[in-house]
């Protein structure tokens, strides 16, 4: 970890972005050479200037090292990650283990907390739509949750229920299916987590099938059996199945719940190896999920409790239509899901129309709608600053950018491969400390790759949008848009879930865009979106400042065909008058929560 990663864990990743909300980098760039003084901002360097070691003030390159990536290279693998093993004749909640508390959850004085600005997060608005309602907690003391897991939250670092959480757990201990819609970085996935393992904690004995005692398997010599999963994760992508995983690994402590992940890329052998020790918390992608649900006497999904669709519009294109079906069904018929017996979890931040549809079609009617703020929307902890530059002159900028602000964890999204290789080589070869990833890499490199990011080796992170969603990595305070999407791919939810990798849980962040003449198509919904959190318009997207900034509307908020009649919405019926309007969830029986009044007019 570089100097710049050890001062900022022993403060927070506050005291920089702090300066970001008001411009004045002068003013809080801490003292990075230790010496009591603040240091000013460097001034931009011209651009046609040569930046023969521009990166010489972060932390010191590694070498890239070829034979880790070989086949016989070796590899720690992330679904080999520690768990907590636990003697199965001890009852229904393990004992402590010290040694595996630090490994998870790191030494009690660098773990993780919340950001101390709160408040952008706790004051959004939240609705309820539905024939259902919960009433919210207004702490996790009183949520009604196990000692254990209670401890577990502690742990993990969690003080405050963000207002995603305040209402997913009621929900959940309702026993309701739920579909939420809101904020990256606003604690999704514990949102579902904390509550659905807390409905499990002592039943595991109960309702899990027969397993050996995963403390004493010896692999080759013992019994292996056949995985049935009480809770099935289902993720878009590999990197956001092992960050749930990480976060599975956490919540499970102590729980005597087993989680396991399955994604593609990692060797499939070992991969059943874990799967054949039991596994009551299964995380997956889909084809690697669907590829063992072709054998049931590897995997079953006939006990499944809970099942879970994280980042779910993700994997609503039609393509894969069948293999939802699929996942949604259990597989073949002889070993089938029992639906009567399942509780749905739909989560995302953004919300199309396949979402809906999905959503009709496999939740209970009796279900728990909730919407935190706008849908797709982001939120003020992130500050937005978009430059205009030529395509040409993008290399310069994003140096000028790097020198301008002090090291710290960067993520820089590309729209192509190509993009992500030829800047990672640009950078190393300035003295940037980078990597880089895309879906052309393997599984090893990927993983490679994160580990170095996270680590601090390489603090600076290239990628394509294949990390745009889910990936939670501690004091990533600078996303960088070398290349804005385009909006015939993922457009502007795309550069929502981008900027969403910093910011999260109440601390700030930095969103720097690069806008060039090709990105005119979204010149109108990103000048909207900035006026949506108060950020600063530059100049050259003036003109695209609409008339009535009272009242923002988005495309997303009635995203559906407008020949389609009421009765297609959400709650809505063709000879009702319309109760749905504009609302696409039908919004005569929303049941806004704490609403501003400035916000009233929601587009719902």
């Amino acid at each position: 970890m570089s100097d710049w990663d050890n001062k900022n864990d022993q403060t927070t990743s506050n005291e920089v972005v702090n300066s970001f909300a008001t411009g004045d980098l002068a003013a809080a760039v801490p003292d990075l050479n230790g010496d009591g003084e603040t240091k000013p901002k460097p001034k931009p360097k011209p651009a046609k200037k040569v930046y023969s070691e521009a990166g010489s003030q972060w932390t010191q390159q590694v070498p890239y090292n070829y034979n880790e990536f070989g086949d016989e290279g070796h590899h720690d693998w992330e679904h080999n990650a520690a768990v907590y093993e636990f003697d199965g004749e001890i009852g229904d909640v393990g004992p402590e283990h010290p040694a595996l508390e630090i490994q998870l959850f790191g030494e009690p004085e660098t773990r993780k907390k919340q950001g101390v600005d709160f408040s952008n997060i706790a004051e959004l608005e939240v609705y309820q739509e539905g024939p259902a309602r919960v009433d919210p907690i207004a702490s996790f003391e009183t949520a009604g949750l196990h000692p254990a897991m209670l401890n577990n939250v502690k742990l993990a670092g969690y003080e405050t229920p963000t207002p995603i959480q305040r209402y997913c757990l009621p929900a959940i201990k309702m026993g309701y299916d739920v579909v939420a819609v809101a904020q990256t970085g606003s604690g999704k996935t514990a949102a579902y987590l904390i509550p659905i393992l807390n409905q499990l904690m002592g039943k595991a004995k109960k309702l899990a099938a027969t397993r050996p005692n995963p403390a004493a398997f010896r692999e080759g010599v013992d019994q292996a059996v056949r995985a049935e999963p009480l809770v099935v994760i289902v993720c878009p992508s590999r990197e956001l199945a092992v960050q749930v995983f990480t976060e599975a690994r956490k919540f499970c402590y102590r729980t005597m719940l087993r989680p396991c992940v399955i994604y593609g890329g990692g060797p499939s052998s070992e991969q059943r190896a874990q799967l054949q020790k039991g596994c009551d918390v299964l995380i997956a992608s889909p084809g690697r999920l669907i590829d063992f649900m072709d054998d049931t006497r590897l995997l079953t999904l006939r006990r499944v409790r809970y099942m879970v669709l994280d980042e779910a519009d993700e994997m609503l294109h039609d393509d894969w239509k069948g293999d939802f079906d699929t996942i949604m069904s259990g597989g073949g018929e002889l070993l089938p899901i029992q639906r009567g017996n399942v509780r749905y979890m739909l989560f995302s931040a953004t919300f199309p129309k396949q979402f809906r549809d999905l959503a009709k079609n496999h939740l209970a009617e009796t279900h728990v709608r909730l919407r935190v703020g706008r849908a797709g929307s982001t939120h003020r902890n992130i500050k937005q600053v978009v430059y205009e530059t030529a395509p040409f002159n993008k290399k310069s900028a994003l140096i000028d950018l790097l020198e301008s602000l002090p090291p710290t964890r960067t993520i820089i999204f590309v729209n192509s491969k190509r993009t992500a290789d030829e800047l990672d080589d640009f950078l190393y070869n300035l003295k940037f400390p980078c990597t880089s990833m895309h879906a052309d890499r393997t599984q090893k490199e990927r993983e490679a790759a994160l580990r170095g990011f996270r680590s601090g080796l390489a603090p600076i992170l290239i990628t394509t949008g294949v990390t745009a969603r889910g990936i939670d990595v501690r004091n990533v305070m600078h996303v960088i848009n070398y290349d804005l999407p385009s909006m015939d791919y993922g457009g502007i939810e795309e550069y929502t879930h981008r900027i969403g990798r910093t910011g999260r849980i109440g601390h700030r962040g930095m969103a720097s865009s690069f806008f060039t003449e090709r990105d005119e198509p979204i010149a109108s919904v990103l000048t909207r979106t900035l006026l949506e959190t108060g950020q600063e318009i530059p100049d050259f997207l003036a003109g695209y400042i609409p008339e009535d900034v009272a009242h923002l509307r988005f495309e997303a908020d009635s995203d559906f065909d407008e020949t389609e009649n009421a009765a297609d919405n959400f709650g809505g019926d063709a000879n009702d008058g319309g109760d749905g309007g504009d609302d696409p969830w039908g919004a005569g029986d929303a049941a806004p929560v704490a609403q501003p009044a400035a916000e009233k007019d929601s587009g719902w």
